[in-house]
């Protein structure tokens, strides 16, 4: 007997499943209309679920914002509106930089003197190094020309510099940095920030206390100024003097000679590499200089140079002027005396408002590596090595630091048993 068309279609088994539930078998043979398997297959997301998925949204958008962005060439007039017309009170404590808000951002902008030779690659090596990205470093996010200047254009980082964490004219005896911990956790900053600049750049070239920023949580440092030699053309200058294009320089800043030392040095007094203020020319090892000099300030608190009156040594007791050199009194502070004098010296002239809690081991070994990095230039360190220095420190001074730990599940009684 022919099957009709209908009776067909209601006759067909349905697919059965390979693991076949007990609600399945148990109405096989019922006659009651069957749900659609999609149906079966449906679950609402569990409250585990949801938090994942939430925490993965936040975490690639995270990640999204750290990466870097195209970098932007800014007009001046859009500058010089956000900045209310270059206002000086914009930015504390700075020379020639604002904070502003530029498109939405809240930016600092830092003016410099362009003295390279050519400005036709400006663009080439700003987005070369605004697809560089490091934790320690300030985020550059564009420029613009002006005239003789360039503006670079920074994110705004919040926080203090180290400057005024050390040495606050308000409250000398007050600093947040109390904790050996919290210095070498700077210096480690420092030291992996710059050795990034040094890979994956050139130079520094403005690496002092004052342009190091201190965020919280954390005492995280962030150096500023990223790329600031590279696009103000201190690099390609010094290169251009070096090939004898001397001509091309001058001609390009109206006749002045920025080979000469006046125009090619951006340093700070205490800061810049002898061989600098003997006429040499900017390299990484300035700024290794540089970088032990700011180690002996996060060791003993002291400014890198200091002017007073003293003795002059005759007998009328004259009172001259006198400049004390920080890199001179450490020096003084490691050489010649036998271990447990030498030991003693280093307490007096670590920062005392650490307490003297710290270990002294570890304050001598970056005593004599700050040192090692204010040497002459040829037999300065790369920071590259300079880094896993104060890396293996910063372990030895955390292993310390968990050991000397007071206990905290500790409970002590004095109630009579």
């Amino acid at each position: 007997m022919c099957k009709s068309k209908a009776a067909t279609l209601a006759s067909d088994p349905t697919p059965r499943s390979r693991t076949p539930s007990s609600s399945a078998i148990a109405t096989g043979s019922s006659s009651e209309p069957r749900l659609p398997r999609a149906t079966a297959a449906v679950s609402f997301p569990s409250s585990a679920s949801k938090v994942s998925s939430s925490s993965s949204d936040c975490s690639l958008a995270s990640l999204h914002k750290s990466l870097p962005e195209a970098p932007v060439f800014y007009t001046f007039p859009e500058l010089y509106s956000a900045t209310g017309n270059f206002h000086p009170d914009r930015l504390p404590g700075a020379k020639a930089g604002w904070r502003c808000c530029l498109r939405g951002k809240d930016v600092v902008v830092f003016q410099h003197r362009f003295r390279g030779p050519d400005q036709t690659n400006l663009p080439a090596r700003l987005a070369a190094l605004a697809k560089s990205h490091h934790s320690s470093l300030v985020r550059l996010l564009g420029a613009s020309l002006a005239g003789d200047h360039v503006y670079l254009v920074h994110e705004y980082t919040p926080g203090a510099s180290l400057l005024d964490c050390l040495r606050n004219p308000r409250n000398p005896k007050f600093t947040p940095l109390s904790t050996w911990i919290s210095r070498m956790q700077i210096a480690s900053d420092i030291a992996h920030g710059l050795e990034y600049i040094h890979l994956h750049s050139s130079v520094h070239n403005r690496l002092k206390s004052s342009s190091v920023v201190v965020t919280e949580p954390g005492f995280q440092a962030r150096i500023c100024h990223f790329g600031a030699a590279d696009l103000a053309g201190e690099t390609s200058a010094a290169a251009a003097e070096e090939d004898g294009d001397a001509d091309s320089i001058r001609s390009l800043v109206g006749g002045r000679n920025i080979g000469s030392r006046r125009m090619r040095i951006e340093g700070s007094r205490g800061y810049m590499a002898p061989e600098l203020l003997s006429g040499g020319k900017i390299s990484r090892r300035s700024d290794v200089f540089a970088y032990g000099v700011i180690l002996l300030e996060l060791i003993s608190g002291e400014e890198p140079l200091k002017y007073g009156y003293g003795s002059g040594g005759g007998s009328d007791h004259v009172r001259v002027s006198q400049r004390v050199s920080l890199i001179d009194t450490a020096r003084k502070v490691i050489g010649g005396r036998k271990e447990r004098d030498r030991q003693g010296d280093v307490r007096r002239w670590v920062d005392p408002r650490l307490r003297d809690s710290y270990p002294v081991e570890a304050a001598e070994a970056l005593l004599r590596l700050a040192l090692q990095c204010v040497e002459e230039a040829a037999a300065r360190p790369d920071m590259t090595w300079v880094a896993g220095r104060v890396s293996k420190l910063y372990l030895d001074s955390e292993a310390w630091a968990e050991a000397v730990k007071p206990a905290t599940e500790m409970s002590v009684s004095i109630a009579p048993r």
